[in-house]
């Protein structure tokens, strides 16, 4: 800054005895312009200066903060990455545990439906045996009233044609004397 300050006041004493009196001298309008440069370049430097520290320790912290953020999910997914490996390398062992589970339970629904099968067998073969029995007798029982039927037809079949009138007359007469010897007789108590 202090630099800054002498330059400026040399600056200003050379154009002031340049320019006693002068109207537009050419070094009088160079040295102007080297004395607002310098004024410039002065005022940039100090809020470089004055700035420049901060913004580029926020961006080293940041920067830092950045590159441990990165190694840390680097660290991450290389742990993530060897667990998976480790699950890969376990892959068929436990891909021969579900074959072997899946074989068990297959073997154990396969007797199961053996069983229910078999018992469903049994059960039908009950049923149809009793049904088989039932309508056995049911035909018995049919083929019992048929014969009952047909036989007392054939026996009504003789009777009338065995019933003549002189029969019918000679039964009536027998029932008659039947009738009458239960009348005279003692009555036994």
């Amino acid at each position: 800054m202090k630099l800054l300050l002498s330059l400026l006041s040399t600056a200003v004493g050379l154009f002031a005895s340049e320019h006693g009196g002068h109207e537009g001298g050419g070094a009088g309008e160079l040295l102007w312009k080297i004395a607002n440069f310098a004024i410039l370049a002065g005022g940039l430097g100090y809020l470089i200066a004055k700035s420049a520290p901060a913004f580029f320790r926020s961006r080293s912290e940041g920067i830092r903060k950045d590159i441990q953020d990165a190694a840390e999910l680097k660290r991450q997914a290389e742990a993530k990455a060897a667990e998976i490996e480790a699950r890969m390398r376990n892959l068929s062992a436990d891909i021969e545990v579900l074959r072997q589970a899946a074989a068990e339970e297959a073997a154990r629904e396969a007797d199961r439906i053996r069983l229910e099968t078999a018992a469903a067998v049994e059960r039908l073969q009950r049923q149809a045996n009793q049904e088989i029995a039932s309508a056995a007798k049911a035909a018995r029982m049919e083929l019992r009233d048929y014969s009952a039927e047909l036989a007392i037809q054939l026996a009504a079949e003789r009777v009338r044609e065995g019933l003549t009138p002189p029969v019918q007359e000679a039964l009536v007469e027998d029932l008659l004397a039947d009738l009458r010897k239960k009348r005279n007789a003692p009555e036994v108590h």
